[in-house]
């Protein structure tokens, strides 16, 4: 079994890269930035919309059919 390295690993095929090994707490935390990114384009995205306000009271009376 190989030595255990923090330095990623190119697998190639034919001479070109095709894929990376990398640790799994590296793994992770790619993983939590691409949904990271994801949750701040979604923000932006949702900031860019007109907003409509309307008060608490009037929103309670109509969701209670009042």
């Amino acid at each position: 079994m190989k030595a255990i390295t923090h330095e990623p690993e190119i697998v190639t095929r034919n001479g070109k890269p095709v894929s990376v090994i990398i640790p799994i707490k590296d793994y992770q935390e790619l993983l939590e930035r691409a949904e990271d990114a994801e949750d701040i384009a979604w923000l932006k995205r949702a900031r860019r919309k007109k907003q409509h306000y309307r008060p608490l009271e009037e929103y309670l009376s109509q969701r209670n059919g009042k």
